[in-house]
């Protein structure tokens, strides 16, 4: 199944408390639960402006109904196309 990285730009994210942090993830995974098992969630990144989150999902319709039901952005969705790391450069 394919893997997408979501940019959301949500301005402040890197001062977000542990607690806002905590309940953004409890909507997220509340979303998912609903929608079944074809969507999951990875991982994400925040920064000061940003999150970047990794999910797998069957196309970015899929992973743009989870950003509209759990009302968050989803300003750039990426497919991945692949995954390098340094291993990679061993060829």
């Amino acid at each position: 199944m394919p893997k997408f990285v979501i940019e959301r730009e949500i301005p402040g994210a890197g001062d977000l408390s542990a607690q806002e942090l905590q309940a953004i993830s409890q909507k997220s995974c509340g979303v998912l639960q609903n929608m079944g098992p074809q969507i999951q969630w990875v991982q994400s990144y925040v920064t000061d402006d940003k999150v970047y989150c990794v999910y797998i999902a069957p196309n970015e319709e899929t992973v743009r109904a989870h950003a509209e039901q759990g009302g968050f952005p989803a300003n750039r969705v990426s497919e991945v196309k692949s995954v390098i790391d340094p291993t990679t450069a061993e060829g």
